[in-house]
């Protein structure tokens, strides 16, 4: 393996990885629909945030109270594949949405900041199945030699299971 980290060492590398990113597929559990969406990276709260819209299937469960929802997300450039699950609530916090709030974000909603249809969701994150890969592009073409002239597979990754 690449480098054998702890737990904790593990789960920052996770939160460091994909803040980079700008969006991934996020859903419920048991149904078989993933959408795109931005996310906010929150490693303090253990949370990803999305600022989504009131009427979408998201928004209208999380009403109702906690719900079971998976997030997954992949990038070669930042070298994390990975699904996440955990709880999803709809939240209140106006402090938040101010903090979180961008022209990216207004540009989704008609009447901007003040817009009535803003729903704040908030994944808490539970666990997650994680696979990194390096991000050289010369440390690959090298495990990809070396495990070609050789019986020793290359060595460009992790495998493992976070619990947060």
């Amino acid at each position: 393996m690449m480098g054998e980290h702890s737990q904790e060492k593990r789960v920052e590398m996770f939160w460091k990885r994909i803040d980079g990113l700008h969006a991934g597929l996020i859903g419920l559990k048991g149904t078989d629909r993933l959408i795109p969406m931005a996310h906010y990276t929150d490693p303090e709260a253990g949370c990803l945030w999305f600022i989504g819209h009131d009427g979408t299937e998201l928004a209208e469960r999380a009403e109702t109270g906690p719900q079971d929802a998976v997030f997954a997300v992949t990038s070669d450039e930042h070298g994390i594949y990975t699904h996440v699950h955990g709880t999803l609530t709809l939240s209140h916090d106006e402090q938040k949405l101010d903090e979180l709030w961008s022209k990216v974000a207004a540009s989704w909603f008609e009447d901007g900041r003040r817009d009535p249809d803003i729903r704040l969701l908030c994944l808490t994150l539970n666990s997650a199945e994680v696979w990194t890969s390096t991000t050289s592009a010369a440390r690959f073409l090298y495990e990809t030699a070396k495990g070609n002239l050789s019986e020793n597979k290359p060595d460009v990754g992790d495998k493992y299971s976070l619990t947060f």
